[in-house]
């Protein structure tokens, strides 16, 4: 049966049936459900906020199912609030309501227990309850006696279980999931549960009390011992003051700048003055031993050979061409100017195209140990510059910790993933990393648990990232930006044929020539089995290939094993990706744009239809700021040319236009839909078909003008794979033509445009 009823949402509470509670209301909207309350039935319905800091809740902040209560008394308060007492009666549910108007009100029906259960399961049940809450009371829960002996007096399933959760749980969606459990033996073994968890956890509780006491009364102990044993060691002369003295020794040899060597002697002097049972007895030692280990004067010496460095480049990566060209304009600058001094390289591009790796080729070229810093997710500021030694297990940053690990002070150093860095209260790490590298401040580098300044010139500093966007623009300005692109197939082929199936062969104990994959079978492992920029995922599929060539030299003896396209299948298992070649068929309404991603090029397909309607403009598909406001530029732009295509005024206001680009769980966003989306709303205005084997980047004005993009190769490789074989193109672009590789550019015909009329004529079927 359904009421007509006032809402009541509550801050953190729940109410159950029978259950008395004060509620003190001060909002209007609350007040006067109150008050028409009271000028009617004296009934409310009690419902519990989802969120209690939502001062103006509406429909989705309150959850459906509550209490319908009698107020029993209500009294105003000065600061015109109304505190009322009132008592549960019976679970309602809301079906209807309404937030408007001066207070909350709604169609309330009332919920109903389930009535059919054994007598006896439920006498059991309720049994279980009652010597659980004993246990829990026990246990230091101090419940009022008088209701654990009403509980052990109740015969009702539903009321005990209503009476034990009002007086224990204290979890808002707890007691909210045991308001809306409707059968009382559910509810009675949610309540076992949650006694039965709570009363093992304060066993544990209990455990674990006895186990630290035990270890302090031992660490007490030990302590004594210890005090016991310096003391006899003072008493000989040796123990501490020896060690004082390598500290000396260690200070002295450690060729430090003369102020950082007065200051290391100064506190050196500090501590032999302090009791060593002092805490900062041990600060000191820490930061002293932090000092005394960081290579001050030790370098390796640069090995500039040109020759040497184009080898070992060339041994361990393929193609790459421009990158190996950069580097060794680098390496060669150095020799002539004997100084590390200049621009930091930051490598940029896809994950998995070598970016690591590269850097590491680069220290054995020059010679010099490599160190690594990965500096994905950083938020601590302190990570980069330390703690100071005033703070509580106080340390150095991680670069200062790196530095130590390396023992030169011209190591090459990698910060991994500059882009990923955040910040919050505890600092911005992007701030702190413009120290570090900029070539005019890191001579001088301090380090806050160091206090001392830190020379880091000599560095070669190296970074990486995936996308330029992602790296704050002060940090970005000291840095040069070399791009590594995706790789093409036939580079693929020759990665995973000289570099990927050695290592593989190495890592599952096979030798060269044990297993051999024919270029036939790798090209198709390549494009139907792996879709990515680099080669990671291209590697992990050769090694699960070689395990189960292992299996097989387990089973059947060492044989050598040749995989060719007939037996691929049998060893890499069943193809994961398949051409879409419907996305190649002309169609109405639909286009195919190329994206430029973090992790590469992608195409995309997007879909217009329209249907009658009131002129409305739909977007669905996880679309960004950028691409809403490109499909709303298009649009604007075919309104205002609508009499080109013989397009009557009253379309707009008679026609919906739905854009949609399908997989709608990816969220997409970008600068360069603006054709795409353009020409597919006029294919599907005009009921003319869209070349399928033709694709197109570029945003446009609210003139028709084409503007230039980025990532012109990585796109172009996409429509490749995708087997698209024309791109429409910016006209400014057409000088990027040439980095993009001979097999690519070779097979595709680009389409230069300045205007949106030319997309149009290149990319419509006329009939």
């Amino acid at each position: 049966m359904q009421k007509n009823m006032m809402i009541l949402p509550l801050r953190g509470v729940v109410v159950f049936p029978n259950m008395t509670i004060n509620v003190e209301a001060v909002r209007k909207k609350s007040v006067s459900a109150i008050e028409e309350a009271m000028a009617t039935d004296s009934l409310v319905m009690l419902v519990s906020q989802k969120d209690p800091e939502v001062s103006e809740p509406e429909a989705d902040d309150i959850f459906l199912v509550g209490t319908i209560a009698r107020i029993k008394q209500m009294v105003r308060l000065p600061n015109e609030g109304i505190r009322v007492v009132a008592q549960g009666i019976e679970r309602g549910r809301i079906e209807s309501f309404s937030f408007e108007g001066e207070s909350y009100s709604g169609f309330v029906s009332t919920v109903e227990e389930a009535e059919l259960f054994d007598l006896i399961e439920a006498e059991a049940h309720m049994r279980l309850v009652i010597d659980e809450l004993e246990d829990y009371n026990k246990n230091g829960k101090k419940l009022p006696q008088d209701v654990i002996n009403a509980v052990k007096e109740m015969r009702v399933p539903g009321l005990v279980a209503d009476t034990v959760a009002a007086a224990i749980v204290d979890d808002l969606l707890k007691r909210q999931e045991l308001l809306e459990t409707l059968d009382p033996i559910e509810r009675l073994e949610k309540l076992f549960a949650f006694l039965d968890n709570e009363n093992k956890i304060f066993g544990i509780e209990q455990r674990v009390r006895g186990r630290v006491k035990n270890q302090m009364d031992k660490a007490q102990r030990d302590y004594y011992l210890h005090e016991q044993i310096k003391a006899i060691h003072e008493e000989l002369g040796d123990g501490e003051k020896s060690l004082n003295e390598e500290l000396e020794n260690r200070i002295k040899t450690s060729r430090m700048p003369s102020e950082v060597k007065k200051k290391a002697e100064k506190e050196l002097a500090r501590m032999e003055k302090m009791p060593p049972a002092m805490p900062e007895s041990s600060i000191l030692r820490a930061y002293l031993e932090c000092l005394v280990d960081l290579p001050w004067k030790k370098q390796t010496e640069d090995n500039l050979e040109l020759d040497n460095a184009r080898t070992i480049l060339d041994r361990d990566h393929f193609g790459m061409d421009k990158v190996k060209e950069r580097i060794i304009e680098y390496l060669a600058v150095r020799a002539l100017s004997n100084s590390m001094r200049g621009p930091v390289l930051c490598f940029v591009g896809p994950p998995g195209v070598g970016k690591t790796s590269i850097a590491k080729s680069i220290a054995e070229a020059v010679g010099r140990k490599f160190v690594r810093m990965s500096l994905g997710g950083l938020r601590d500021e302190a990570e980069i510059r330390g703690h100071r030694k005033t703070y509580v297990g106080a340390m150095p940053g991680r670069i200062i910790s790196e530095m130590k690990k390396a023992g030169t002070v011209n190591p090459v150093f990698l910060f991994d993933e500059i882009d990923k860095m955040a910040s919050d209260y505890k600092g911005d790490p992007s701030s702190a990393m413009l120290e570090v590298l900029d070539p005019e401040q890191n001579n001088a580098f301090r380090d806050n648990f160091l206090e001392v300044p830190y020379d880091l010139s000599n560095v070669m500093f190296i970074t990486t990232a995936n996308s330029l966007e992602g790296i704050p623009g002060p940090l970005r300005d000291r840095m040069e930006i070399i791009e590594l692109s995706s790789y093409t197939d036939v580079e693929k082929l020759r990665i995973a044929q000289d570099h990927l199936l050695p290592k593989q062969l190495k890592e599952n104990g096979m030798k060269q020539g044990d297993v051999t994959i024919s270029d036939e079978a790798m090209l198709f492992l390549i494009n139907n089995y792996t879709r990515e920029a680099g080669v990671r995922s291209l590697e992990r599929q050769i090694g699960a290939i070689l395990r189960k060539c292992a299996c097989r030299f387990i089973s059947n003896g060492r044989k050598t094993i040749k995989i060719t396209m007939k037996n691929l299948t049998e060893f890499a298992g069943k193809q994961k990706y398949f051409r879409d070649d419907v996305m190649l068929e002309n169609k109405v309404g639909s286009a195919t744009g190329l994206a430029w991603t973090s992790i590469g090029g992608e195409t995309l397909e997007i879909d217009v239809t329209v249907y009658a309607g009131s002129g409305e403009l739909l977007l669905t598909g996880q679309l960004g700021d950028v691409m809403k406001e490109s499909a709303r530029t298009a649009f604007s732009l075919i309104r205002s040319r609508s009499d080109r295509w013989d397009i009557k005024p009253e379309f707009f206001k008679e026609k919906d236009i739905h854009i949609h680009i399908p997989e709608g769980a990816t969220p997409k966003d970008g600068p360069s839909a603006g054709i795409t989306l353009f020409s597919a709303m006029v294919s599907a205005i005009t009921h003319l078909q869209v070349r399928g084997d033709t694709a197109m980047t570029s945003e446009i004005t609210l003139r028709g003008r084409v503007l230039p993009i980025g990532g012109l190769k990585e796109k172009s490789l996409a429509a490749f794979r995708a087997g698209i074989t024309r791109i429409i193109i910016p006209k400014d672009n057409l000088k990027d033509i040439e980095d993009i590789p001979k097999e690519v550019a070779q097979k595709i015909e680009y389409l230069p445009v300045d205007n949106v009329d030319a997309v149009l004529e290149n990319i419509l079927v006329k009939d």
